[in-house]
């Protein structure tokens, strides 16, 4: 009689793995991670005044190419990972079902603050960069920003889309290192979470200063 070889269970299937989760990972780190530090580090000029932050927007507007890598490198990443994360809300508002419960707090985390930012970035669009369009580097953004800034309302949000922002980013960099095997081990998770923390530490404070710059 001859044996059978024994049955190997399938392996289940990572939902993280799939092409769209990937790429709304990584679009969520790489395109959109760098252009948040990059956006906040030239927002660093307003503590200069209204003259060095206004010098800052015009020569990044005047720059080669500006508006093409606008919609390469930002516009087309950030409505991906915005519509698709969306998508992932309304089809696991809970978080991830196959996850322990540390991983589904923080995919909580990540939607409610990515909903959060979402808003944001709409409000911050429509009042910042499609005011003036057809000569919008003639633009004292200085003082726009300033006359937004001094309401309570729109103070309090800019501070929350901030937070919202960097540490979205931080939770994104956690989920990123998991997703892809870099945090298997307790000291490389307790690594991944020091740089994590320390990214939404180090852009919150940088965006809370050029944020002090702009109240009258």
């Amino acid at each position: 009689m001859a044996l059978r070889a024994p049955q190997m269970a399938p392996r289940r299937r990572n939902p993280n793995r799939t092409l769209p989760r990937r790429l709304h990972a990584i679009t969520g780190v790489v395109p959109l991670g760098a252009f948040l530090a990059f956006h906040l580090y030239a927002n660093a000029s307003a503590a200069g005044g209204a003259e060095a932050y206004d010098a800052t927007a015009r020569r990044l507007q005047q720059a080669p190419f500006a508006v093409a890598l606008e919609i390469v490198l930002i516009a087309l990443p950030l409505m991906f990972h915005g519509v698709y994360g969306l998508f992932l809300l309304s089809a696991e508002p809970s978080g991830e079902a196959h996850a322990g419960p540390g991983r589904r707090g923080l995919a909580v985390f990540q939607r409610a603050t990515g909903v959060l930012l979402f808003a944001f970035i709409l409000f911050h669009l429509w009042t910042t960069r499609l005011v003036q369009v057809r000569d919008h580097e003639s633009l004292d953004l200085f003082h726009l920003m300033q006359a937004l800034y001094a309401s309570p309302w729109i103070r309090a949000f800019y501070v929350a889309g901030l937070l919202a922002a960097t540490s979205h980013l931080s939770a994104g960099l956690w989920s990123l290192a998991d997703d892809r095997g870099f945090a298997r081990t307790r000291p490389a998770r307790v690594a991944v979470g020091i740089l994590a923390v320390g990214v939404c530490a180090v852009l919150s404070a940088v965006g809370l200063r050029s944020l002090a710059a702009f109240r009258l």
